[in-house]
């Protein structure tokens, strides 16, 4: 079906209570929510969406972006406060912009920045639990942020990927990657020392972040060395993807720098 007017949707979500972004038989989806909520917005008119990217079950986003379809031109004010006072608790939509129709928003160069929310030592309160993983074992934070620094630049991360499919493009670049302490997220009941691991890069593989935090972990731990991290990264590395992944909870899609 053919529409007349494009809109690009920025919106923020709480991840922890759905089954990523993606549409899925038997599972609440955040994709599924959207839809949900814009029908009682249009009241049965005709629309499409279209999300810039999938996310992993109990991820959050600070930054994601839809592409809504639809005939009538939207009262861009009014269709905002609508879709919020629509909208559960988990979601807020933060931004619309009128796109050309040509735009297709899987498709347009885009940079992504993901963090990744830990703390360590003492279990944390339950309250903490939708936004940071708590490790039990004490880390050697400063061996770990040496270690994440090993990420940047290009690299081979076929150990960082998990079902690829024939053409799938081990070869990436990532343009930074940090641990720096917490100073983003705070609340009452999170621990007094918190961590950030900060990537931001072109394209991600399938749970390739989660994947580097779980190595990282080992690092900390004092179970993985440095040479370990690099020897992974290597084109003749043995292209086995690891098998330890850290908790969906903690990762968070920070920003999107989306060309148009």
């Amino acid at each position: 079906m053919k529409y007349s007017n494009s809109y690009l949707i920025g919106l923020q979500f709480l991840g922890f209570r759905f089954s990523g972004w993606q549409k899925q038989i038997n599972a609440k989806t955040l994709h599924d929510m959207v839809d949900k909520t814009l029908s009682f917005v249009f009241d049965n008119q005709n629309y499409k969406t279209i999300g810039v990217g999938r996310t992993d079950a109990k991820v959050s986003a600070n930054t994601y972006y839809f592409q809504l379809f639809v005939d009538e031109v939207l009262e861009e004010k009014v269709f905002m406060d609508s879709l919020n006072n629509n909208f559960s608790a988990d979601f807020r939509t933060i931004s619309i912009e009128k796109v050309d129709l040509t735009f297709n928003i899987i498709n347009a160069p885009k940079v992504k920045e993901y963090h990744y929310y830990f703390s360590f030592g003492e279990k944390n309160h339950p309250f903490a639990a939708p936004f940071m993983t708590a490790v039990k074992e004490d880390l050697d934070i400063a061996l770990m942020m040496k270690g994440a620094k090993l990420f940047q630049g290009e690299h081979y991360f076929h150990k960082y990927c998990t079902k690829p499919s024939e053409n799938t493009v081990f070869k990436r670049i990532i343009d930074f990657c940090e641990i720096v302490e917490n100073d983003i997220l705070t609340a009452s009941f999170f621990p007094e020392n918190s961590y950030i691991l900060k990537v931001k890069g072109k394209g991600f593989l399938r749970y390739q972040i989660r994947l580097m935090m779980a190595t990282l972990f080992e690092l900390g731990k004092g179970n993985q060395a440095l040479a370990v991290i690099e020897a992974s990264l290597k084109e003749d590395n043995d292209r086995k993807f690891l098998r330890n992944i850290a908790p969906a909870s903690g990762l968070q899609l920070y920003t999107i720098e989306l060309e148009l």
